[in-house]
């Protein structure tokens, strides 16, 4: 079996610090105000066919939801915040999956940042709910693009599944103090 491909943390790394160079500008800021409680997602698709039917289902859930139309942008949204999801489509903004920059900052992210943030990754390559492609690409979720119809029922299964198995583990380091 072929190891999975190291994320290049250095070419990951000039993008996002060509973004995290840039002056601050309170516009970058992704939303201005969210109640305690609230829910944000990034979504980094670029067909809007699969964008719309994704944001439907994001607020119906009741997602304060950003879109970003470059790797850039995305990076830019998340350095002043940290999503509860980001929905990323494995070729946003890149033409080979393996060089997707988004992907790489996330799976560069601390482990105690990175698992309070769900990730779903909307594929061509892997079938939905595929927990070795997901485990593979340090994700939460695989959804195929074949099933985008049924996104509102897997990302709900998703997010279920990810709950009860962190449930424990959560509640252990909050008894801690460890968040």
């Amino acid at each position: 079996m072929e190891k999975p491909e190291e994320p290049d943390k250095e070419n990951t790394m000039d993008t996002f610090n060509d973004v995290a160079s840039d002056t601050y500008d309170a516009s970058d800021k992704p939303f201005d105000f969210i109640p305690d409680g609230g829910r944000t997602a990034l979504v980094c698709e670029l067909n809007p066919s699969i964008r719309v039917k994704i944001i439907k289902v994001l607020r119906k859930m009741d997602y304060h939801i950003t879109k970003s139309a470059s790797a850039q942008d995305a990076l830019r949204e998340m350095r002043f915040h940290l999503y509860d999801m980001v929905v990323l489509n494995e070729y946003f903004d890149t033409e080979d999956p393996n060089a997707n920059d988004v992907l790489k900052y996330l799976k560069c992210l601390p482990m105690n940042i990175r698992r309070n943030i769900y990730v779903a990754l909307v594929s061509d390559r892997f079938r939905t709910m595929d927990n070795m492609a997901s485990l593979t690409d340090s994700v939460n979720l695989v959804i195929n693009k074949a099933n985008i119809d049924d996104v509102d029922t897997i990302i709900k299964r998703g997010i279920a599944d990810n709950k009860s198995f962190y449930l424990v583990f959560k509640e252990s380091l909050r008894k801690t103090g460890r968040r």
